[in-house]
């Protein structure tokens, strides 16, 4: 009886050292996985860095077309402003040159 007793208790002692050893294989397993998870986050804090990245070189890619279209509207605006000087010119030398032309037309422009 005794010797059943002890057997018994080998066994017990036999399958808590596998216990044991599961325990401890599903302990490093979990901390391969926590392994995992870490560079999982590193990753994206890597690809929200870049996303904030390609943000700002959106948002200076916007200034830079506002900035064009500022710049093409004042081109404009000389643009209109330099045949409108060609014209009163234009005009100003019709005038006189018909005043040269004509005594009458001369003596309205005086």
């Amino acid at each position: 009886m005794q010797v059943d007793a002890i057997a018994l208790s080998v066994d017990t002692m036999a399958l808590l050292v596998d216990a044991m050893a599961l325990l401890v294989d599903a302990i490093a397993l979990l901390v391969d996985a926590m392994a995992l998870l870490v560079d999982a986050i590193a990753l994206l804090v890597d690809a929200m860095a870049l996303l904030v990245d390609a943000i700002a070189l959106l948002v200076d890619a916007i200034a830079l077309s506002v900035d064009a279209i500022a710049l093409s509207v004042d081109t404009m605006a000389l643009s209109v402003d330099t045949i409108t000087a060609v014209f009163m010119y234009l005009n100003h030398i019709c005038c006189r040159g018909t005043a040269m032309l004509c005594p009458r037309v001369r003596d309205l422009f005086s």
